[in-house]
């Protein structure tokens, strides 16, 4: 069964791409003429998923105006932060008003075309409790790397420095709702270091490897990198 619907946290502030992108959240940085959020819905929409939840925060009104312009025939919700909760407590929020039993979780400041129905597919067969896609990669210093077991299960997060290759996590996750609604985590806290890193010998957490586009706009010259990727 293919998972259909994703939440998109869209509320990060693009302290990075300042000088690129002042005053508005990271993902509506403006890329040959289209907030990048709108490619990463559109890759979405072509992938099944059939209901959005946006999890905003800083210059939420921005979004709100583009969602009601531009993005009118989709399914969405919003998940509003009335104080900044970290990427775990905008995830949890957000999973309160999810209405599936799995979900996918995105940042809206990047793409990684998965193929969603792989993931879902694995994800469910495994029962997980949540499945990272993740992104093989070459010469890189940005990203820490996931090790995987034979199972696919997680081995280890190693931390951020230069790799000549490894296993990156490419921020797209496939999510069983209720078994993370359940864990005793805090209102604000980081999805990835609070869960992730610190509940993943415990858990049921896998790994799918997926040789496809990935790009992550946080910085300025992958910004501008997708100018002439992306259209």
């Amino acid at each position: 069964m293919q998972i259909k619907e994703a939440i998109i946290l869209a509320g990060g502030l693009g302290t990075r791409l300042k000088s690129a992108v002042p005053d508005l959240p990271k993902c509506m940085a403006p890329v040959n003429g289209k907030p990048f959020i709108a490619y990463v819905i559109e890759y979405l929409k072509q992938q099944g998923v059939e209901k959005f939840i946006f999890a905003l925060g800083y210059k939420s009104e921005s979004f709100e105006s583009f969602l009601k312009e531009e993005e009118s025939t989709i399914r969405y919700q919003l998940s509003i932060e009335q104080q900044p909760l970290g990427t775990g407590g905008a995830i949890k929020l957000a999973c309160l008003i999810a209405t599936e039993k799995n979900v996918l979780i995105t940042n809206g400041d990047t793409l990684f075309k998965t193929d969603v129905n792989k993931l879902s597919a694995f994800h469910l067969k495994m029962g997980a409790d949540c499945t990272l896609a993740l992104k093989p990669m070459h010469q890189f210093e940005r990203y820490g790397v996931v090790e995987l077991n034979e199972d696919y299960s997680i081995k280890s997060f190693k931390e951020t420095q230069y790799y000549e290759e490894g296993l990156i996590n490419g921020g797209l996750y496939a999510l069983n709702l209720s078994d993370f609604l359940n864990e005793a985590l805090p209102e604000k806290f980081s999805f990835e270091k609070d869960y992730l890193e610190a509940l993943y010998q415990k858990r049921k957490m896998y790994g799918l490897i997926q040789e496809a586009y990935f790009i992550d706009i946080g910085i300025p010259d992958d910004y501008k990198k997708a100018q002439s990727e992306i259209r």
